[in-house]
Order: structure tokens, then sequence, then C-alpha cells
């Protein structure tokens, strides 16, 4: 594969390696994306996806929120692949400061990444809304099940309930909504700070996370995605590819 023995190289040499991926770093685990031709801003819902994953949606039809959050991102069963394994694996070595991404999945923390900063959140996270009581992944879901039961016309329907009666949200950053100043800061300090700044798996057009490029003052920009981008033409090094594949020959 072009510009692999490349990589491979400047990867050796370094010791201070940040990584900013996207949806196209999951979906070798199963994982859908947004905007691929099979994505899920191409299937049909009552409402359009974009629409769904707001806040104000959200706010106003709760029940029917959940009902599309429990079947395409609510998912069960998914393993880190090897884009994730090999992230932790630099990491452990001492290679790579930190994964930024725009996932809200946690397969970099199964993977064994230590420093991610999740722009977007994480559906392993959830909280009540009235008493802020925390929830795991298995506990949204089994709460889901279990309001899945009610009349179908209840507005409580798929509603996941804490103890309290507060409804509890998942913290994931829903459209109308910023992102966290800590982590975009954070995020910002490593890739003003990388020797080389890998990204992949992202089709760069979601802002203000895809601006985030524009802090790397270094002249090892790697971009590794599937399709091309608007920002190839600002890489060091583009390899089209799917990065699980990629990834495992490094």
């Amino acid at each position: 594969m072009e510009g692999l023995e490349t990589l491979k190289k400047w990867i050796d040499e370094s010791n201070n390696i940040v990584f900013f991926g996207g949806a196209g770093v999951s979906t070798e685990s199963g994982i859908p994306d947004f905007r691929s031709v099979d994505g899920l801003y191409h299937q049909k819902y009552d409402y359009p996806p974009e629409t769904i994953l707001s806040h104000t949606f959200f706010m106003r039809k709760t029940s029917e929120f959940y009902k599309f959050y429990a079947d395409k991102l609510l998912l069960e069963g998914a393993k880190p692949n090897a884009a994730h394994l090999k992230l932790a694996e630099w990491e452990e070595k001492g290679k790579l400061k930190a994964v930024i991404t725009q996932n809200i999945d946690g397969l970099h923390q199964m993977a064994g990444s230590k420093e991610v900063l999740e722009l977007h959140g994480s559906v392993q996270r959830n909280y009540c809304m009235k008493c802020h009581k925390f929830f795991d992944f298995s506990d949204v879901k089994s709460k889901v099940e279990e309001a899945k039961a009610l009349d179908p016309k209840s507005p409580d329907y798929m509603v996941p309930k804490c103890e309290c009666g507060g409804t509890i949200k998942p913290d994931v950053v829903l459209y109308e909504e910023g992102l966290d100043n800590t982590v975009l800061t954070k995020s910002v300090n490593y890739i003003a700070n990388a020797d080389i700044l890998i990204i992949g798996g992202t089709s760069l057009v979601v802002y203000p996370a895809a601006g985030l490029i524009d802090y790397y003052r270094g002249k090892k920009l790697v971009l590794v995605n599937l399709s091309a981008t608007p920002q190839d033409r600002r890489a060091d090094l583009v390899i089209h590819g799917k990065i699980g594949e990629v990834f495992s020959q490094l």
C-alpha cells in the first residue's frame, strides 16, 4: 500500500504521536457511520436523524428519540478492531500521547487506551436529569427494555427512568449542544504540540471538531481514510484504505 513504509518510518522515529479519529474507525467493528452510502443519514425514519439527534427533539419527543437511539446507537457486542488495538499498543509503548475521537462507542477504552478525549461524549455514560445519578451502558439498555413494555402511546414509552422519576439522558453531545470546553482545550494542546498528527476514518466536514486540524504546527500530517477528504491537499501523507486494514500492517 502506497505510503505505508513512510508512515512506518515516521512512527518508529516518534514518541509524540496524536491520533484524531471519526466514524470510520468504528465501522470495521460493526458500528454504523452517519454519512456513508449505508450510513444513518441515508436511512428512512419518521424524522431525519439530524433532527432526532438534537437537543430540542430530545426534550420535546423523548420517546421518539429513544426509539431511534436504542435501535441505532445503543448497540451491544461491538469489539475493538485492529485500529483501536494498535493505538492502545502505541500508547503503552510511550509513542502515542492521546486519542481524540468523535465516536461515542467507548471502543478505544475497551482496547486499552487511557488518554481518550471524547469530543461528542459516550453512550457508556448516562445521567438522570433530575438527581444526576450515573448509569452505565447496561443500566440504560435494561431500563429502555423495561420502558418498551409500556403502552406505545405513553410519553414514557422507550424512555429510561431513574428511581427518582427523572429521565435518563446519555452523556452524548447532541446537535444544538456545545462541546465540552475542557475536552476541547486538551485536544487543541495535544494537537498543537504533536510531532505526528494522524487523522483517520473521518470526512473532516463536521465542525468544530474538523477545525482542530488547524492547530497542528508540525510537518507530518497523515490522513488515513477510505475516500478523499477536503483536507487531503494539506496532508504530508495520504493513505486511502480502511483504517483497520492499514493499521494492522504497521
